[in-house]
């Protein structure tokens, strides 16, 4: 688990968009696999035009998220996300603001399918929160 300020300054190492996208995909690869059976039409990710899977469960009162995507940028978005806000508490989720996207220029460097994407799994990962406040 990374905080933001973790994140927005791992990005603040890298000098063009190129090789930001390169560390992207370098982390999406070090997302574990889901089980084939976990890849069902109930855990696809709406919104997204990636394929993305994303399960939970509750472990200590804390959601741990997994998710796992046939993109390798979208499977490095997943995993920027899942290490903001996996292994948190429901409440701690619903207060966190992905301010990130932002600050490492996320916002403005992805393609609107893929910023479409990334805002259906953040509001997935509040939903789900919000479920179990």
């Amino acid at each position: 688990m990374k905080s933001q300020n973790e994140i927005i300054e791992d990005f603040e190492v890298f000098d063009d968009w190129m090789e930001k996208y390169q560390y992207i995909i370098d982390l999406g690869k070090e997302l574990d696999e889901l089980d084939a059976a976990d890849k069902t039409e109930e855990n696809k990710l709406q919104g997204c035009q990636s394929q993305v899977w994303i399960i939970h469960e509750v472990i200590d009162g804390k959601l741990i998220f997994k998710a796992q995507s046939d993109a390798a940028i979208v499977s490095g978005l997943v995993a920027l996300v899942l290490s903001v806000y996996s292994g948190k508490t429901p409440k701690e989720i619903a207060k966190t603001k992905p301010k990130f996207i932002t600050k490492i220029g996320l916002d403005k460097h992805l393609s609107p399918t893929r910023s479409n994407g990334l805002s259906s799994l953040l509001s997935k990962i509040q939903e789900t929160a919000k479920a179990y406040s």
